[in-house]
């Protein structure tokens, strides 16, 4: 008998020449149903790995995690380098501080005459009612100020930056930011839009948000019709993969174009999410397909633990040039960055 007999039981069947062993099919994701606001959230939900969640919960105690059903449906929980995934999991790299790194990298704390108020132009100001966001970007440039307590201003300090708005006549557009405005229920958001429509120099309002892309069920009726207002109004939505325009996501911009808004697009250049010439072509792309404008390209800010994301400016000036020939002039948004100190928004060009 051969020495390998007694083993022979053990072993699979011989498979027909040319054929491969079937791979076992991975259980199914569980369906997000809520949104995933811990490191024990996102190992349930299959989106982090069980031996990354102690650092990652101890991580969420500086930096708050939230990921929207909305987002969760579009990762790919089988692709480790999945573009969406990378923009909101966790990684424990972000820990790590880099000397140039800082918590304020675009000034907003030297340039806020009264809480909740950013001036850096002679022409406009931004205004935060509060900092709560529906999902946490892992490169975002407030993440030491944004989290689940909302940041919400009170009713004395919302007034009160209101009172100097209106006190400061050389101030011609509002940009309300955070956070994210359309967080706001769509009786405090129609409130405030009133109030700014009322301040006779004001020309312009701006609303920059991540809703329409990571949670479109809130652009209901009611919030489209909280932004009506007769002065110029623009909402810039933050979208950095065309993965992330779902078709729940076209619903709500859909929903927000027939009531006459205008759309405009802004997205950071991302290591790993949409640093190629592909990439950045389907992105802008989506948004014109989806009647939003590509506005900005930002270079990414210096914020804390970020380094994983940065996207040499001379490497992105390559990306973005190889745009010209290839796609409309309208799917070319301007390539920025932040000049230390507060200086406001340049042209990459100028500045490489």
């Amino acid at each position: 008998m051969p020495d390998d007999a007694p083993f022979r039981h053990a072993l699979p069947p011989a498979l027909p020449a040319g054929t491969r062993p079937a791979l076992a099919a991975e259980p199914p994701r569980p369906e997000v149903t809520r949104s995933l606001r811990s490191a024990a959230d996102l190992v349930a939900a299959g989106l982090l790995e069980p031996a990354k969640q102690d650092a990652v919960a101890a991580l969420a105690e500086r930096y708050a995690i939230s990921v929207t059903p909305a987002v969760a449906a579009l990762m790919d929980s089988g692709d480790p380098a999945d573009p969406i995934a990378r923009q909101y999991i966790p990684d424990p790299a972000e820990a790590v501080t880099l000397p140039d790194e800082t918590e304020d990298p675009t000034a907003d704390a030297p340039f806020t005459p009264v809480k909740g108020i950013v001036r850096r132009y002679p022409d406009r100001a931004l205004l935060k009612p509060l900092l709560a966001c529906p999902v946490y970007c892992r490169f975002c440039f407030r993440r030491e100020a944004v989290g689940p307590d909302g940041g919400l201003l009170t009713e004395a300090e919302l007034e009160a930056a209101i009172a100097w708005l209106e006190a400061t006549p050389e101030i011609r557009e509002v940009i309300l930011t955070g956070g994210d405005p359309l967080m706001l229920s769509p009786r405090r958001l129609g409130w405030l839009m009133g109030r700014l429509s009322a301040i006779p120099h004001l020309e312009i309002l701006r609303v920059h948000s991540r809703v329409p892309v990571a949670d479109p069920g809130r652009v209901t009726e009611a919030l489209v019709a909280a932004l009506e207002t007769e002065k110029a109004f623009y909402l810039c939505v933050h979208a950095n993969h065309a993965r992330e325009f779902s078709d729940k996501s076209a619903e709500a911009l859909r929903r927000l174009n027939r009531a006459g808004v205008v759309l405009l697009g802004q997205s950071v250049l991302l290591r790993g999410v949409n640093d190629s010439p592909e990439a950045l072509e389907a992105l802008f792309r989506a948004m014109l397909r989806h009647r939003v404008k590509p506005y900005y390209l930002h270079q990414l800010d210096k914020a804390p633990g970020t380094a994983r994301f940065r996207v040499d400016a001379a490497e992105g000036l390559r990306l973005v040039a190889g745009l010209r020939g290839k796609v409309s002039g309208l799917a070319q948004p301007d390539y920025v960055v932040e000049t230390p100190g507060g200086g406001g928004k340049v042209l990459v060009r100028d500045q490489a």
